[in-house]
């Protein structure tokens, strides 16, 4: 795995970077679709929901939605359900299955309505955000939270950054995760390893739930 951990990186790396990520998925969007469609993440939705008033409805931003899996999920409960993801072939996918809004926007480049969505669902999306530019995206979801909104992520396991084929990826371990979340103004609601009832060693992924910590303005 090549290193690209200098927080110096030049923006057009860090362009090329994303770009290479996004091509990876847009050339096999299909093949993505058909391999990740039946995926049960109900642990992840029920964690992030929990987090939220359940006596109305909610707004959720699916941040990298993919070809819209679980924005037929929020909505089939009864939520607004908006995605977001930098695949433009993504973003067409998500809206014939979803019938939802979709926005196409690459991480690099947010342009979100500020305290817009009751919780934002980031799942096994923010790890390809690159180190130098992950501050500004929390930054980007904690603006775009209501007060006392919440933000749900889920990334693989691990230590460092780098490609691995056309891909880049992040990894960070619990404490590395949480005093991102912490700069970026999120207090720490949960966390958990998947899979579920497997030793420490097989539980790749670490799920965080996290609320923004603005004090809900008065009526």
């Amino acid at each position: 795995m090549s290193k690209a951990s200098d927080p110096q990186i030049p923006p057009e790396l860090l362009k090329r970077v994303e770009q290479s990520t996004l091509s990876h998925y847009e050339e096999r969007a299909e093949q993505f679709w058909e391999g990740t469609r039946d995926h049960d993440v109900s642990q992840n939705i029920d964690a992030l929901l929990r987090a939220l008033p359940s006596s109305r409805s909610l707004k959720i931003l699916d941040f990298g939605c993919g070809p819209g899996r679980d924005l037929v999920k929020f909505k089939a409960q009864g939520h607004e359900a908006v995605g977001l993801d930098g695949s433009a072939e993504f973003c067409k996918m998500a809206v014939q299955y979803s019938g939802c809004e979709v926005l196409h926007q690459s991480f690099s480049e947010l342009d979100l309505v500020a305290e817009s969505y009751d919780g934002i669902f980031a799942n096994a999306s923010l790890f390809h955000v690159p180190k130098a530019l992950y501050p500004q995206v929390l930054k980007a979801c904690f603006t775009a939270l209501k007060p006392g909104g919440v933000l749900f992520s889920s990334n693989p396991r691990g230590e460092g950054e780098g490609m691995n084929g056309l891909r880049y990826g992040h990894y960070m371990e619990l404490a590395t995760s949480e005093a991102y979340l912490r700069a970026a103004g999120f207090e720490m609601v949960e966390h958990y390893y998947r899979p579920v009832g497997m030793p420490r060693h097989l539980q790749h992924w670490l799920a965080i739930v996290a609320r923004k910590t603005e004090k809900i303005k008065p009526a």
